[in-house]
């Protein structure tokens, strides 16, 4: 049986027919003019939870995972990388059991879920680059320790950010790329020559790269410009107009071309109505109305993102720095190519149909991204009656 949806192709503008069969994309011809526009669906590689549901803590479930699925469904995302954080032992692996049981239990949660992406334990102790993380439980990376996510995530872990100066990092850099993995780098206080050594060793990513950092570095050189210099690393940028500034998110995406990724790094309280909120480890927060999400005590120092990737792609546009169809680039064709995911990214013929449509929405001073219908594999999963 199939099904075919027509939009404007988010690249050329043309108004195309999409044939979808068994899930994949079968046919794409020419049709009369229509609305709306028709894109790839959006990729996050770090998202912590949205809508009150969080991957990290005490109430890491199943039904946190299916739960954030949706969401992500409605605000155009069809595929992305649970990112588990710095915690315990025993968190970390009960964060990885839960959206392990989550893909096996639930065929839509398992095609949404490209891979795990842990951020953390093994970063930076020092204040500034570990960010929101918690000191107490940062350590030297350990293989085993790796091993047992993998046990439990049987073999979903796809992604691990960690600071290449801690001892042992190197190495477990190398049996990372041995393994299929991405080293990622962030929450990091690297010299040149440590992070030049991660990227030898086979680090291939930098997290959050502008953030996660002393609020004062030296001139230069320093370890935001070591990585932003270096080709052979992907950059992923947070989207949200607070973490990084145009003039910042602009220069970067300038340097990096065609490796620069857009993402949400949402947390929990992404989606959730402005107020006060006390996180899992206990600290008061605030989310303003405008999404901005920081410390109750010290209002200038951010805690988390709190907008999801459609957002982002929205704000990107808004501030001048992209064309909507560069940044669907940007969270959409570059991260599935970064995650090696052969059918995903695109809308092509052969390609899994994974897509959304959109209008753009000239309703003030920014205009507004409006999802309109998300398809994963050939099935809609959301639409805005």
């Amino acid at each position: 049986m199939s099904q075919q949806w027509q939009g404007r192709h988010w690249r050329t503008g043309q108004s195309i027919a999409v044939t979808v069969r068994d899930g994949v994309i079968a046919d794409i011809k020419p049709c009369s003019d229509t609305e709306p526009w028709i894109a790839p669906g959006l990729i996050d590689v770090q998202v912590n939870g949205a809508g009150g549901f969080n991957f990290n803590g005490p109430d890491a479930a199943p039904e946190t995972v299916e739960n954030v699925v949706r969401i992500l469904h409605s605000h155009g995302v069809t595929r992305f990388c649970p990112t588990v954080t710095t915690a315990t032992k025993d968190s970390i692996l009960r964060s990885i059991r839960a959206i392990t049981v989550a893909c096996e239990q639930n065929s839509l949660v398992n095609h949404a879920v490209l891979g795990i992406h842990v951020e953390g334990p093994f970063i930076s102790a020092e204040a500034g680059p570990r960010g929101a993380h918690n000191s107490e439980w940062t350590r030297d990376p350990d293989w085993q320790e790796f091993l047992d996510w993998q046990e439990a995530a049987k073999g979903r872990v796809v992604m691990v950010t960690l600071a290449p100066e801690r001892p042992g990092a190197i190495d477990f850099i190398k049996e990372l790329s041995k393994s299929g993995v991405i080293a990622a780098l962030g929450h990091t206080a690297a010299n040149e020559a440590q992070i030049l050594a991660a990227v030898k060793a086979g680090a291939s990513m930098s997290t959050h790269l502008g953030n996660g950092a002393h609020p004062y570095i030296k001139r230069h050189p320093n370890y935001i410009w070591s990585q932003l210099a270096n080709d052979q690393l992907w950059a992923g940028l947070i989207g949200d107009g607070f973490h990084l500034p145009a003039s910042t998110l602009k220069v970067m995406m300038q340097a990096k071309r065609d490796k620069a990724i857009l993402v949400s790094d949402a947390s929990y309280l992404a989606g959730m109505p402005s107020g006060e909120y006390t996180t899992h480890h206990h600290v008061k927060v605030v989310l303003e109305s405008n999404g901005r999400l920081h410390l109750k005590a010290t209002p200038d120092i951010l805690s988390g993102a709190a907008m999801l990737l459609d957002t982002c792609v929205q704000n990107l546009v808004n501030m001048g720095v992209a064309s909507i169809a560069e940044a669907i680039e940007m969270a959409a064709t570059r991260p599935a190519q970064l995650l090696g995911s052969k059918d995903g990214g695109s809308i092509d013929i052969n390609n899994c149909a994974d897509f959304f449509l959109y209008r753009w929405l000239d309703d003030g001073p920014g205009g507004t991204l409006q999802i309109c219908e998300t398809v994963t594999a050939g099935n809609t999963v959301y639409k805005n009656e």
